[in-house]
């Protein structure tokens, strides 16, 4: 099924956009310069309203409809880059080095951007859409941050979708599942303190890189022995620090790592058991562990009804059978989540074809995706908020 005549003539304006952001990649909350080429297109596209920082740097434009009041959707782009020196080769490659797009929230923005322009034009819908623009995605919590603002009530949000690239997923297909899509994303410090001593006499040490050794393995077993199969659990311990030189066991040992989660259940018991493994594991050797757990990014939970919505759309942006509506979870996180916490919606993955992995240097967006994201993002906002569908 072909997409919308319109978008697909400009999928090189889009696509000249897109290359440009991803040029000039920005971090975390420090994305001044995106956040104001964001505003100044969507004024020249003549939004309704256009407001800026919200959550520090985001963006939101307001695209009122033609046929009357009626609801507000909103619809969500993540803008900031990430810390990592970019190989692709590509001649719009970053120009910052130690900064680059390689998550493709360069592409995520310039859709919407596409998306607006075409809806600010047409306005064959009744109601209002807001195209929301996020700071800090990775690791910043920018969709909390916008929501403290009043993002959701300062606009009158009654629903909330995002969007978000894939690479291996072919382009022209859509990905979604209902529940659980994407998991809750939790940190862990744990400090073992020991004794030091020479380390040709261990006898007289209470040697804390041995007890580390012992948690690393007692903890995988919260995953293998202690959680139920069909219930996703990643344990992770990412680092682990301690001692200068070879012939001194040190005092202490520093490990952090990381737990991934796709149930409420799982995360408290896994939050819980990790800190008594850890402390009652040094406390076998003779050491005490003491145990930091941060909650980071909640589940990414797709609502039952937005989720079919979706997959509606996307049925008639690529056909029936280019939409996954069963696809596996994945254990990365996403902030998108708390937008979900606030508001019913979606989270959908677009293909990106045959490229390089997320957060890989030499990943790049697929530019041929971007008319199935703009007719996407257009056709979803045309059908939720036509004038027969609300009346129905």
């Amino acid at each position: 099924m072909p997409v919308i005549n319109r978008v697909a003539e400009m999928q090189d304006q889009v696509a000249e956009w897109r290359r440009h952001l991803h040029q000039n990649p920005e971090l975390l909350y420090d994305v001044h310069e995106t956040s104001k080429f964001v505003a100044e297109k969507l004024r020249s596209f003549g939004c309704d309203v256009v407001e800026t920082g919200i959550g520090k740097t985001g963006v939101v434009g307001i695209i009122k409809g033609s046929h009357g009041d009626g609801p507000v959707i909103g619809f969500r782009a993540d803008m900031d880059a990430l810390p990592i020196f970019e190989t692709s080769g590509k001649a719009w490659a970053s120009r910052t080095p130690g900064k680059a797009h390689s998550c493709g929230h360069d592409g995520h923005t310039a859709m919407l951007l596409g998306a607006a322009q075409y809806l600010a034009e047409t306005r064959n819908f009744k109601g209002s859409v807001a195209v929301i623009f996020q700071p800090a995605e990775e690791g910043g919590a920018g969709a909390l941050a916008m929501i403290n603002d009043g993002l959701m009530e300062t606009f009158g949000i009654r629903q909330v979708y995002g969007m978000h690239n894939e690479p291996r997923l072919p382009v022209g297909n859509f990905a979604i599942r209902k529940g659980g899509i994407m998991a809750a994303a939790d940190t862990f410090e744990i400090t073992v303190h020991g004794r030091g001593s020479h380390a040709a006499q261990p006898h007289n040490s209470i040697d804390p890189i041995l007890v580390s050794s012992h948690i690393v393995l007692a903890l995988q077993s919260l995953v293998s022995r202690e959680t139920d199969p069909l219930k996703s659990l990643v344990v992770t311990v990412a680092s682990i620090h301690g001692g200068e030189a070879s012939n001194v066991i040190p005092a202490f040992v520093k490990m952090t790592g990381t737990v991934r989660t796709l149930l409420p259940e799982t995360r408290d018991f896994a939050e819980k058991r990790l800190t008594e493994v850890a402390q009652s594991t040094a406390i076998a050797h003779g050491a005490t562990a003491e145990v930091t757990y941060r909650r980071g990014y909640p589940v990414t939970f797709n609502h039952d009804d937005e989720t079919d919505f979706a997959v509606e759309i996307a049925g008639k942006v690529a056909g029936p059978k280019a939409v996954q509506t069963g696809m596996a979870p994945h254990m990365g996180a996403e902030d998108f989540s708390y937008m979900l916490e606030k508001r019913p919606g979606a989270f959908i993955f677009i293909g990106n074809g045959d490229s390089a992995s997320l957060h890989n240097a030499a990943y790049d967006f697929n530019d041929e995706a971007i008319p199935y994201g703009v007719s996407y993002w257009v056709t979803l906002a045309e059908t939720a908020l036509s004038a027969q569908e609300l009346a129905a």
